[in-house]
């Protein structure tokens, strides 16, 4: 093999600060786009991306060159300057500081896709926390 073959792929969710229901119809497209755009940066692939007004799912291949730690910082800091510098708010848009991460086999991609696509439809159906898997 000339060169490693890696792939890890990552199902990450976060909630907005207390749990805020703070990604209305007017924010979620700026927080989803900022963070669309930061994945590309250091070879961060993402997969799906998903969320209701107070948190977010995505799934993602990250690279051996990351540290998981170092990528989520850098997406919510993104994210959460983005929305205050270019929306006007009253109180500032932040993230809870924790985060959940669980690894995904190759064969679960195509259902947690498939899961975070649908969570609007998932959490009208079955609302509680954001940290159930049912794919």
């Amino acid at each position: 093999m000339r060169s490693p073959r890696l792939r890890v792929y990552v199902h990450l969710v976060w909630a907005t600060h207390e749990r805020r229901p703070l990604l209305t119809s007017t924010l979620e497209p700026l927080v989803h786009e900022s963070l669309r755009q930061r994945c590309g940066f250091g070879g961060t692939t993402l997969l799906a991306l998903g969320g209701v007004e107070d948190h977010v799912h995505l799934l993602i291949a990250l690279p051996a060159t990351l540290s998981l730690a170092q990528l989520v910082g850098d997406l919510k800091g993104w994210s959460s300057y983005q929305a205050n510098h270019q929306t006007e708010r009253p109180l500032p848009f932040r993230w809870q500081g924790a985060y959940a991460a669980l690894s995904v086999s190759e064969r679960g991609v195509e259902p947690v896709i498939r899961y975070i696509a649908r969570q609007r439809e998932h959490h009208r159906h079955h609302p509680g926390g954001p940290w159930e898997l049912d794919a």
